[in-house]
């Protein structure tokens, strides 16, 4: 994790402190299910709560005996007992270090995304926001980067919309997927364990038993998990990316607001770049390339082994700290987002008129010219808007072979932008299930 780009609330998830209490809540369940079955005494599973739950572990003392034991979970075991006491003997009985590590990260896993869906949330309300107030904005909708035709701002943003709704459902769906708990024992069979006591420990920690836990958790859970992070990420760069293109001096639609006394160079005064939306096409290559990894976590040797450790260690706080952070920073950009609809009207406008080609090329089928000759006639007259300045409109009006087939009044009707947003009203209430 790098704390230029964390935030509190998630870090906090994967500091040493909240994973060695999660471990002592996970080990303290597990008693008093035993308790319950008779394997363990009721008054030490009693004594290990209120001293455990007391207790404040020592970071420095469980690596101090980690550097002995060679092994985390022991490490904690032995200075658990140093708390405990005697009835510290009853703690992980049955029990194997995955048990305690696999529910353990699916409980961070689980606590991350209520974050990041949080996240989304908070960017979706400013995207709602935003679309309503330039729902009638009207600016010039591009493909491969050159103009096509009308849109409205507020539709731009209600596509974002509707693709961030999308990643929210996806982030619940693989949120429920890793909610998962494992207390199965040694490969998995509850050879020295009853599966009740995984049923208890489940719900006390709000997960669902693991059906086949092998000795671990399946990581197809952890991949999809990850991989949802990805493609989350992926929505996030397509958004920023889209900022960044309108803030181009030569387009300048829109801009990152720029607060009193920042600074845009060092060596330009002038300056006011994008950096915000490009620092989140920055972090959002490196949520995706966590997902990679995850995949490859699936193909474990037999019942258990530990590659998918190391992995684990470093892509569960680096992924979900990083876009926790990202998602936040996209929701303050769209949030303070300065629009210039004047500007996108003179982009609008930048053509004479050629945006509006394809209702000609319509009216000219139409009216019984083939779509071959009606392409060639609407063309040659665009061309010279291109290559000579000319404005399109008049240009056609002066065509004879246009003319021929439709009058000056039906052309200029073609040139109405009316007709491009005569629908989003009913585009926004697919998206918002309201139009105002």
């Amino acid at each position: 994790m790098i704390p230029r780009y964390a935030r509190p609330e998630m870090t906090a998830i994967w500091s040493p402190e909240t994973k060695f209490r999660i471990w002592f809540e996970i080990e303290a369940h597990a008693c008093d299910a035993l308790a319950d079955l008779g394997v363990v005494p009721r008054e030490a599973a009693r004594t290990i709560w209120e001293k455990g739950g007391a207790a404040t572990f020592d970071v420095e003392r469980i690596d101090e005996i980690e550097r002995t034991t060679k092994h985390d979970v022991i490490a904690f075991l032995t200075h658990l007992a140093e708390i405990v006491g005697p009835d510290a003997r009853f703690v992980h009985q049955g029990m194997t270090s995955s048990d305690v590590l696999d529910t353990c990260f699916n409980v961070q896993l689980t606590r991350a995304a209520d974050l990041l869906l949080a996240d989304i949330d908070a960017l979706l309300a400013a995207l709602e926001r935003r679309a309503f107030e330039h729902r009638d904005t009207v600016t010039i909708g591009r493909s491969h980067g050159i103009h096509a035709e009308p849109t409205t701002f507020g539709v731009k943003l209600a596509q974002a919309h509707a693709e961030f709704q999308r990643c929210r459902a996806r982030l619940v769906a693989a949120r429920e997927d890793v909610a998962t708990c494992a207390i199965s024992g040694a490969v998995g069979t509850f050879a020295n364990i009853d599966p009740r006591v995984e049923e208890h420990v489940a719900e006390a920690m709000g997960l669902k038993p693991e059906p086949v836990s092998t000795q671990v958790v399946p990581r197809d859970r952890h991949a999809m998990f990850f991989a949802t992070l990805g493609v989350v990420a992926s929505s996030m760069e397509r958004l920023a990316v889209e900022i960044r293109h309108l803030q181009r001096t030569e387009v300048l639609e829109v801009e990152e607001y720029f607060s009193p006394g920042q600074k845009g160079s060092s060596a330009m005064p002038h300056k006011r770049n994008p950096v915000l939306t490009e620092n989140l096409t920055g972090l959002a290559r490196m949520v995706r390339s966590y997902a990679m990894p995850a995949m490859e976590n699936v193909a474990l040797w037999h019942e258990r082994d530990i590659s998918h450790s190391s992995v684990e260690r470093m892509i569960g706080p680096d992924a979900t700290v990083t876009l926790d952070f990202a998602l936040a920073r996209l929701a303050g950009v769209v949030d303070k987002l300065v629009v210039y609809p004047n500007t996108m009207r003179a982009n609008l406008e930048k053509l004479s008129g050629l945006v509006h080609s394809q209702r000609v090329l319509l009216a000219l089928t139409q009216a019984g010219v083939s779509r071959e000759d009606a392409y060639g006639l609407v063309q040659r007259n665009a061309m010279k808007v291109w290559e000579e300045g000319a404005d399109f409109l008049i240009e056609l009006i002066a065509d004879p072979d246009v003319t021929a087939v439709l009058d000056e009044e039906t052309l200029r009707e073609k040139f109405d932008l009316g007709y491009h947003t005569k629908h989003v009203d009913r585009i926004f209430e697919r998206v918002f299930g309201r139009a105002a």
